[in-house]
């Protein structure tokens, strides 16, 4: 192998470790704060990806429908909970959860999908998949938030069962591929990097930056620190870990939705995509031990460099040579690491 080789491999391993890291702050994010390992959080690249893939065709997303469901359970819940508990209804606690996607809905039946600019068709899924994150919490995750690490994973792993199969109900077995953002490139020496590209590290660092800023310049990223490092004196301080929670999964699914808009251009999608992506997250987010954001960052690079020189030497064998990374780290870790009762 030249030296020009190992350019083009580092450029493809600097572009996938980018989204991988973006996936693995999320999950670190999503486990720091509520102990959720979610598993789920590839589903939402793959949506992404596919929603934005079926409005550029002119079709309105099956996921547009699952957020009128999803949000009609919401109701009907928190309906149920108030009469249970002898509550007061108020009405407008419920009017995003009933006049959002009915407003939304109402948009898209109406809007000509597919003639759309770019920009406006990415919001547009973003706000279609987006809000599936919070309501998931509040149907799934809320109710078993004491729950210990091990019910919540088999949770994970039994949301995630569903999505993929409502993706293939939605978006059918085949691939799909979305237009890029610009068809602009730039020659760095004997490196051509397409447009695209740039945008998925750009918006990869701009992110990563923002969610820095968030945690340590905002109110609302202090007090998520704070209930990532002690959960009970966050609450006994007055900060709902409810609110907590559906604040970190609105996070994750916006972290998860951007991903897949970013990768669609450059990558065929399939309703099960999101999984495989999600794992290399995870293993990126292991590496980090689900609690350091800039370790889980540097191992998402690390990530992304072994699987592109490893599809070089052995590209048969290369998701197993990914995820095998996963075995020192976690050997490491159990040596170093003292066992701590779970509260």
């Amino acid at each position: 192998m030249d030296f020009q080789i190992a350019l083009f491999l580092v450029q493809d391993g600097a572009t996938n470790g980018a989204i991988y890291a973006m996936l693995a702050l999320a999950l670190v994010l999503v486990f720091s704060v509520t102990r959720v390992i979610f598993i789920p959080q590839g589903e939402f690249v793959a949506y992404g990806a596919l929603t934005l893939a079926s409005l550029q065709s002119g079709q309105i997303p099956g996921t547009l429908w699952l957020l009128v469901v999803v949000s009609t359970i919401a109701v009907l819940a928190e309906l149920w909970r108030c009469w249970r508990n002898g509550l007061p209804i108020g009405l407008h606690g419920f009017g995003w959860l009933v006049g959002y996607p009915l407003i939304l809905a109402l948009l898209l039946w109406y809007l000509p999908l597919a003639s759309l600019p770019a920009f406006v068709q990415v919001l547009v899924a973003l706000a279609v998949v987006v809000p599936l994150g919070p309501l998931m919490y509040r149907l799934v995750y809320q109710p078993i938030a004491e729950a210990s690490v091990l019910i919540l994973l088999i949770v994970s792993v039994a949301i995630h069962v569903v999505l993929v199969g409502l993706g293939l109900l939605f978006f059918g077995a085949e691939g799909l591929r979305t237009a890029p953002f610009t068809d602009a490139s730039f020659e760095m020496g004997p490196l051509l990097i397409n447009g695209q590209q740039v945008w998925v590290i750009l918006v990869s660092i701009g992110l990563i930056v923002g969610l820095w800023r968030f945690f340590s310049r905002t109110l609302y990223g202090k007090a998520l620190r704070a209930t990532a490092m002690n959960r009970t004196g966050a609450r006994l301080m007055g900060f709902s870990p409810v609110f907590a929670g559906k604040l970190t999964f609105l996070l994750a699914a916006f972290i998860g939705t951007l991903s897949g808009v970013l990768i669609a251009p450059i990558t065929t999608i399939y309703y099960d995509t999101g999984f495989l992506i999600g794992l290399k997250g995870f293993v990126a987010a292991i590496v980090g031990g689900l609690i350091s954001f800039p370790i889980a960052a540097a191992g998402a690079v690390l990530v992304g460099l072994l699987e592109s020189f490893a599809s070089f030497y052995a590209s048969a064998y290369k998701e197993v040579i990914v995820f095998t990374l996963i075995i020192p780290v976690l050997l490491w870790r159990s040596l170093t690491s003292h066992h701590i009762e779970e509260e």
